[in-house]
């Protein structure tokens, strides 16, 4: 992974910690709890679907390189042995 994806997940991660301490002040302050209890589904919600998506990106990088690395050039097939 580059560094600039690695400090996107970095301050990903960040907000997502804020938004669950934020849940978990409103729920022991004990008014709210739907809200915290909303907070905390949505958080999950947008990390499986940021992973899903993100392991989905990584299959499709890895096809588009296999296609890039084979050859198609008929003169140098890989079976047939070149004298130099």
């Amino acid at each position: 992974m580059d560094i600039p994806m690695l400090r996107t997940w970095a301050i990903f991660y960040l907000i997502s910690f804020v938004v669950l301490l934020f849940a978990l002040f409103l729920s022991t302050q004990g008014v709210l709890l739907w809200v915290s209890l909303f907070l905390v589904f949505i958080l999950i919600g947008v990390n499986l679907f940021t992973l899903s998506l993100e392991i989905k990106r990584r299959g499709m990088k890895k096809e588009r390189l296999q296609k890039l690395s084979k050859i198609d050039d008929p003169e140098y097939l890989l079976d047939q042995k070149k004298l130099w």
